[in-house]
């Protein structure tokens, strides 16, 4: 694997950090700006609406940019950001730069994962997209828990100089490694990148997205009363089995990547079967301690093994302009985050008990399965035989691919 991918991944690390960390700085937010926690809360969703806007918009207006030059630039807003929230005077500020900051996330994993699989080999396409979100996964276990911690001792400020310190490392990574001859703008254009959003398999995998991780964050969003009301552990404990979730996280993505070269559609289909089974058994998991830490790491596990093979998917089925459709694969991510949370809110305050968005979150797994397969369906119709041989048409990934990963 190519050295430049290491870039990536930083940039990835920072981009991670950034969005998680804000969870834990919230009671010092409020405090420091005279604020109420759900006050403070809106800074979290003023970021994801900067990803959900900024992905697509960004991607579109750069299409014809050097996609290396767009990475550098990505970050570079991504530093001003995060400079910003540093020094915000007040809520309302911090609210503007916590948008902007959001606003490079889902344009810099969309255009970075095409970029990382034109550094590689056809048949590890999939292992470079993940090696890229390795950064986001490993976020989770060091970086979050490092700059919240930052943040109690230092002032939450302290935090956002650090993120931006991470995004200055990223930038002379980019300039230094992702190499000019593999980082070419589209060719299509503005209006060729447009045209990749009207294909059905692509909002199908976009679909795909929604749900199931739409189903991880029904959950994973409410993991704190879980611990607590169901499992038994202390307030205390909670940080440490957050970064178990990391660990599982990772391993998910790492897997995922693995196996999605060899088998995509089948990896995906697998990911999102044990996501099924591992929500399904929350309530049982949680009803002691050992179980409870383990669930929490499956649940990483099964949900970012289908990470990469829907990035890769998406990628594909528009092979023509993949910068743009990459992107809005990261704006469905958000989407996901604020609809399951949303979701599985809707079930504890329906009263169905602290472990009912697990089981909301199972249902969402099973509509991820019922949306990949018509995706499938979709594909094989629209191969039509003739004179012995498939023809391709609108939409559908050549035959090698199909070899490679269905």
């Amino acid at each position: 694997m190519p050295l430049a991918l290491l870039a990536l991944a930083v940039g990835a690390f920072g981009i991670g950090t950034t969005e998680f960390v804000m969870m834990g700085l919230l009671p010092d937010v409020a405090d420091d700006l005279h604020i109420s926690i759900p006050g403070a809360g809106h800074l979290v969703s003023a970021y994801a609406l900067g990803v959900v806007i900024g992905a697509p918009l960004l991607a579109a207006v750069t299409a014809r940019m050097s996609r290396r030059t767009v990475l550098i630039g990505l970050m570079v807003l991504f530093v001003v950001g995060n400079a910003l929230s540093a020094f915000a005077p007040d809520h309302h500020w911090l609210l503007a730069a916590r948008f902007l900051s959001g606003l490079p996330h889902g344009a810099f994993f969309g255009v970075g994962a095409v970029v990382a699989t034109t550094m590689v080999a056809p048949e590890r396409k999939a292992r470079s997209v993940s090696l890229m979100f390795l950064g986001l996964t490993v976020a989770n276990i060091a970086g979050v828990p490092a700059a919240t911690l930052m943040g109690q001792h230092l002032g939450w400020r302290a935090t956002f100089l650090g993120v931006s310190a991470i995004g200055v490392a990223a930038i002379a990574s980019l300039a230094l490694l992702i190499p000019h001859d593999h980082a070419h703008a589209s060719t299509t254009g503005l209006r060729g990148e447009l045209a990749a959003l009207r294909s059905l398999p692509v909002w199908l995998a976009l679909g795909t997205t929604v749900a199931g991780f739409g189903a991880l964050f029904a959950a994973y969003s409410y993991i704190t009363p879980m611990l607590t009301d169901s499992a038994g552990y202390a307030e205390a404990s909670v940080t440490l089995l957050l970064a178990l979730f990391g660990v599982g996280a990772t391993v998910g993505n790492l897997l995922g990547g693995r196996l999605a070269d060899h088998a995509m559609r089948g990896t995906l289909f697998g990911g999102l079967a044990s996501l099924v089974v591992v929500l399904g058994l929350f309530p049982l998991l949680m009803e002691a301690r050992w179980s409870a830490a383990l669930g929490v790491a499956l649940l990483g596990t099964a949900a970012f093994v289908t990470g990469s093979p829907l990035q890769l998917m998406v990628m594909e089925k528009a092979a023509a302009a993949p910068s743009l459709a990459s992107s809005a694969n990261q704006a469905a991510f958000n989407l996901a985050n604020a609809g399951g949370a949303w979701i599985g809110g809707l079930a504890l305050a329906a009263g169905f008990g602290a472990t009912s968005p697990a089981t909301a979150g199972a249902v969402l797994a099973v509509l991820g399965l019922a949306v990949a397969g018509t995706a499938y369906v979709v594909d094989r119709w629209r191969v039509a035989p003739q004179g012995g041989r498939e023809r391709l048409v609108a939409g559908h990934v050549p035959q090698q691919s199909e070899a490679l990963h269905s």
